[in-house]
C-alpha cells in the first residue's frame, strides 16, 4: 500500500489532509475528558439506527446485529431520513453524491450503477438487508434511511457485493400515528407527491401507507418520466416477544433511455454541444420497469435475549428497454453513429433468511454470535434483439445522424442475430454462515465469520438448444480487530472476501468458455479509525487496498484458452464527519483517495478504472437560523478521470454547489427552496463508454411543501 503515502495532492486534498491531521491531534489530550464525561457513553443503542440529525449511533445490516458504528470495522457512510429530506433527494444518484469513495455510471440510462472503490455494479442493491437485484432505476419515497457499506461484504451477504452495497432501510408500521404529505415542483415540469401515513390500530396492529407519483420532464431533448408506487406494511404482534411484519410494494417506471454524447476525437474529451442535444430516437428508446414484491419477517425474542428473524420476499421484475444511441463521432462530416437493441428481462425472486443471535460468556470475554442459513430461488427470462437500419440496407446495424440533426427518423427494424440473448436461467443459492463479535477486553474486540454458499445456474439458450450448467462453492471470511483506547474510539484492522461468480448478473454472460471458471474473487485490506466525538457528531477515516482476482484473459501462448489472472488493484483513502457542529448546525463532509491501477491483461497493463478520480471532495451544511428559517449550502468537487479501461477519453473534474432555503411557519409545515448547481457549470455527471456520455444538470430549482400530521 506503498501508493497511500506517495500521494501528489491537489490543493484541495491538500487541505484535507491538514484538516485531518488537525482533527487527530486534540484526541490524545481529550481523551482523559472523554473518560469522565458520561454523557458521551451509549445510552439507547437498543434503537436500531436511531439517528440525531444526521448522525446515525447503530445499525444492523453490516452484521446482523444491532452494533454500534464505530464498533463495526469496515467503512459505512449512514443517509438519515432528514439529510434525504434536506438534500431533496429522489434517487440513488443524489444518494451517492455526497458519500466518499462513490460514484455512479451512467447505467446506459436505465439502470442504477454505482461505482464502489472502483468496481461498477448494477446488482449490490438490498431492501432491509434482502437483494434486489434487477437492473432498474430505484426511487426513495419509503425510505428511511440509507446504509453504503464499503469493501467485500460476503460473509453477510454472499456472491457479490464486490466493492460495497447499498441497502434501503424502509418505513413499517409501528405504534406512533404519523403522517405526511410531501409535494414539489421543479425546472423543466417536474412534479412529484407522495404521502406517508402510518396509524396504531391497537396494543397488537399497526398499519402503514406509503406512495408516489411523479411526472416530469428534464434538462434533455426529449426526456420524460412517470413514476409511481405504492407500500402497504402491517405490523402484528403475535405474541409478547413475537411480532409478524408484512409488506407489499408495487412501482411502476417508465422513461426516456438517454445515453448521452459521443467523445470528440480532437481532444478525448466530451463533445462540445449543448447539453439537451439528444443523439438517436426518443419514439424507440424507451425503458419501462415494474416491481411487485411482498415480505414477511417474523422475529421472536427469547427470555434468555436470544433473538431469532425470519425474513422471506418474493419478487417479480419485469423489465424493458429499448435505445438508439450514439456511436463515434467523426469531425471531418460532423457525422454520428448511431445502433439500436431492445433488452427485456423478466426475473423472480424468491428468498428466505433465518438469523439466530444470542450472547454468551466465558470468563471474563462475551460473544455476540450470528448462526444464519439463506436459500435463494431465481428464474429470469431474457431477450435481446438488434435494431437494423432497413433504410441503409436489410442487414445495416448502424447509421448515421449529424449534429444538426441528431434525431435518426429512419426506419428501424428489431430483430434477433446469431448472438443476441434468448435464455431461461435458474440460479439456486444455498448458504450457511456463522460470525463472533468476541468482546476480549472492555479496550479489545474481534469480528471473526465465516459464510459458505453453493451458488448454482441453469442456463437454456433458446437460440441453438444448448443447456450450460455451472456450480460454485463459495467461502467469504471476515476478520477484524477493534482497539478502543477510550470507549468512543475505535482503532480496526479488517480483511473480507466476495466472489461474483461467472453467471453474471443477468445470467445471460454464462458461456461454455467461463462456466468451469473460478468465480472472481474480491479481497480487502483496510485499516481504520472511528471517533464519535460527542453524542451527535463522528469522525471516520479508513486507508484500504482491494485486490480483483480470477480475472479470465485470453492466454498468449494458446489462444484458444483462458487463463486467471489478478486483473485490478485499488490502494485508497477515505475520510468523513457527519452529524451537528452544533445545536443549530448539522454538516456532512468527505473526502476520497482512489489510486486504481489495471494489473492485466497485459495491453491494459497500467491503466486507471473507469471513472474513479484520484481525488474527491464533497461537504453539505445545514444551518438553522431560528426557529422558521434554515439555509443549506453544499459542495462537491473532484478531480478528472477516464471513461474506460483504455484511457483514452477524459472526464474533465469539476466542482459543483448547491443551495437550499427551508421556512417553517409552523411545527406541521415546511417550505423548501433547493438549487442545484447553483453556479451553473458544464460538467459530465457519468458515462456508460467513450461514446455514451451524459452532461450534467444544468442550474436547476425544485421547490416542496411537506405537510406532516
Amino acid at each position: 500500500m506503498s501508493a497511500l503515502f506517495s500521494m501528489s495532492l491537489s490543493p484541495v486534498s491538500q487541505a484535507i489532509r491538514v484538516a485531518l491531521i488537525a482533527a487527530a491531534l486534540p484526541c490524545s489530550a481529550f481523551a482523559a475528558d472523554i473518560l469522565d464525561d458520561e454523557s458521551k457513553k451509549i445510552e439507547h443503542i437498543e434503537v436500531k439506527g436511531e439517528a440525531q440529525s444526521y448522525k446515525v449511533e447503530a445499525i444492523s445490516t453490516a452484521t446482523k446485529t444491532n452494533t454500534p458504528l464505530r464498533d463495526i470495522p469496515q467503512a459505512i457512510t449512514v443517509l438519515t431520513e432528514e439529510q434525504i429530506d434536506d438534500q431533496a433527494m429522489q434517487n440513488m444518484a443524489d444518494v451517492v453524491r455526497y458519500v466518499p469513495g462513490v460514484q455512479m455510471a451512467q447505467g446506459e440510462g436505465h439502470r442504477d450503477a454505482p461505482i464502489f472503490r472502483g468496481n461498477t455494479s448494477t446488482a449490490d442493491f438490498y431492501i432491509n438487508g434482502m437483494r434486489d437485484d434487477v437492473q432498474y432505476l430505484r426511487d426513495l419515497y419509503n425510505v428511511q434511511r440509507i446504509e453504503v457499506l464499503k469493501g467485500p461484504s460476503g460473509m453477510i451477504f454472499g456472491r457479490g457485493s464486490a466493492g460495497g452495497l447499498i441497502n434501503r432501510v424502509t418505513k413499517q408500521a409501528n405504534w406512533s400515528d404519523t403522517g405526511g404529505i410531501d409535494a414539489s415542483i421543479g425546472s423543466w415540469q417536474q412534479a412529484r407527491v407522495s404521502g406517508d401515513y402510518n396509524y396504531a390500530v391497537n396494543d397488537e396492529l399497526a398499519v402503514r401507507l406509503t406512495g408516489m407519483y411523479e411526472d416530469s420532464e428534464g434538462y434533455r431533448d426529449f426526456y420524460r418520466l412517470e413514476r409511481s408506487a405504492v407500500n402497504p406494511t402491517l405490523t402484528y404482534r403475535l405474541a409478547d416477544r413475537t411480532t409478524l411484519a408484512l409488506s407489499y410494494e408495487h412501482f411502476d417506471d417508465e422513461r426516456i433511455t438517454d445515453r448521452g454524447i459521443p467523445f470528440d476525437p480532437a481532444t478525448n474529451k466530451p463533445l462540445q454541444i449543448n447539453r439537451a442535444t439528444f443523439i438517436g430516437n426518443p419514439d424507440l428508446s424507451d425503458s419501462t420497469a415494474t416491481v411487485d414484491a411482498v415480505s414477511a419477517t417474523l422475529s421472536h425474542e427469547f427470555l434468555s435475549g436470544a433473538l431469532l428473524v425470519n425474513q422471506t420476499r418474493y419478487a417479480d421484475y419485469d423489465k424493458f428497454y429499448g435505445n438508439v444511441f450514439p456511436g463515434a463521432y467523426t469531425p471531418a462530416n460532423g457525422r454520428v453513429a448511431v445502433s439500436a437493441y431492445t433488452s427485456g428481462t423478466d426475473r423472480k425472486n424468491l428468498m428466505n433468511q433465518t438469523d439466530l443471535t444470542f450472547e454468551a460468556k466465558a470468563g471474563s470475554v462475551t460473544h455476540k454470535m450470528l448462526v444464519g442459513a439463506e436459500l435463494n430461488q431465481q428464474d429470469t427470462d431474457n431477450v435481446r434483439l438488434t435494431g437494423y437500419f432497413t433504410d441503409v440496407s436489410a442487414t445495416a446495424t448502424a447509421a448515421f445522424v449529424t449534429l444538426a440533426n441528431p434525431v435518426y427518423r429512419g426506419n428501424i427494424v428489431f430483430r434477433a442475430s446469431a448472438t443476441d440473448a434468448d435464455n431461461t436461467s435458474d440460479a439456486k443459492a444455498k448458504a450457511v454462515y456463522v460470525q463472533d463479535q468476541i468482546e476480549i477486553t472492555p479496550q479489545w474486540q474481534a469480528v471473526l465469520g465465516l459464510r459458505y454458499d453453493d451458488y448454482q445456474v441453469e442456463l437454456e439458450n433458446h437460440r441453438n438448444g444448448s443447456v450450460i450448467e455451472s456450480e460454485d462453492d463459495l467461502l467469504s471470511p471476515r476478520a477484524g480487530l477493534i482497539y478502543k483506547p477510550v470507549e468512543d474510539v475505535s482503532i480496526y484492522l479488517n480483511y473480507s472476501k466476495a466472489y461474483v461468480p461467472r453467471a453474471g448478473e443477468q445470467m445471460a454472460s454464462l458461456t461454455i468458455s467461463n462456466a468451469a471458471l473460478d468465480p472472481e474473487s474480491f479481497i480487502n485490506h483496510e485499516f481504520g479509525v472511528k471517533w464519535d466525538i460527542s453524542d451527535s457528531l463522528s469522525v471516520a477515516t479508513a486507508l484500504y487496498q482491494l485486490d480483483r482476482t480470477n480475472v479470465a484473459v485470453t492466454d498468449p501462448v494458446n489462444p484458444t484458452l483462458s487463463i486467471l489472472v489478478d486483473g485490478q488493484q485499488v490502494n485508497g483513502v477515505e475520510f468523513e464527519v457527519n452529524g451537528q457542529l452544533s445545536a443549530h448546525w448539522d454538516f456532512v463532509a468527505g473526502y476520497a483517495f482512489q489510486d486504481s491501477e489495471i494489473l492485466a491483461p497485459a495491453a491494459q497493463k497500467g491503466k486507471q478504472l473507469s471513472q474513479v478520480p484520484e481525488h474527491s471532495f464533497s461537504l453539505w451544511n445545514r444551518y438553522q437560523i431560528n426557529e422558521q428559517w434554515g439555509a443549506g449550502l453544499g459542495v462537491v468537487s473532484q478531480s478528472s478521470a477516464f471513461v474506460a479501461v483504455d484511457n483514452l477519453v477524459t472526464l474533465p473534474g469539476f466542482t459543483r454547489v448547491d443551495a437550499a432555503v427551508f421556512y417553517t411557519p409552523m411545527p406541521e409545515l415546511r417550505l423548501q427552496l433547493n438549487l442545484e448547481n447553483l453556479t451553473d457549470k458544464t460538467y459530465y455527471a457519468s458515462a456508460h463508454s467513450n461514446n455514451n456520455i451524459t452532461p450534467a444538470s444544468p442550474r436547476a430549482a425544485r421547490l416542496g411543501v411537506s405537510y406532516k400530521f
